[in-house]
């Protein structure tokens, strides 16, 4: 993603965050196929991605896939179901606290972690199991975001999130 020169006015307006997030939960998917694994840290390699992860070998642009907290109720919602675990859209990371979106194409920390946001985090077809009949469409827009690992170490639940100027 392109993003605006900083010194335009819509640089300016897209680099101003309100506040800094916060990770609330951290799960990983060791295979395809089987339940996540909730835990409390995890290890981030650089160029890699989570160590544990089935996408901790190389996936690059997809080292990580975060999720924002706000958006559960939403896919909820659409969904026609009373609520969502995390782990059940199959993210690593959930964040509240600061708009995903504004990530996109910036550089950005968690606890000792340097992320990059690559982009959208589209649904998988997996959703129309997961949440039932149109799933998928619930969870369009509302998918988070894929982040390449920069600069690797441990994250945490309770971490701050913070997007580093460039």
């Amino acid at each position: 993603m392109r993003l605006p020169p900083a010194d335009s006015e819509l640089g300016k307006l897209m680099a101003t965050l309100p506040r800094a997030g916060r990770v609330e939960w951290i799960g990983l998917r060791p295979q395809r196929d089987v339940a996540m694994q909730v835990v409390d840290s995890a290890v981030a390699e650089a160029g890699r991605g989570l160590v544990g992860d089935r996408y901790g070998s190389g996936s690059g642009k997809r080292g990580v896939t975060l999720i924002q907290a706000e958006h559960l109720p939403a896919i909820a919602a659409l969904a026609g179901i009373d609520g969502i675990a995390p782990a059940t859209l199959r993210r690593n990371v959930l964040v509240a606290g600061i708009p995903l979106v504004a990530l996109k194409g910036r550089r950005f920390r968690i606890g000792e972690v340097l992320l990059e946001g690559t982009g959208d985090c589209d649904p998988c077809s997996r959703m129309e199991a997961a949440l039932g009949p149109g799933g998928y469409n619930a969870m369009r827009g509302h998918g988070g975001l894929c982040a390449r690992i920069l600069e690797g170490g441990a994250l945490r639940v309770g971490d701050p999130v913070v997007a580093v100027a460039d």
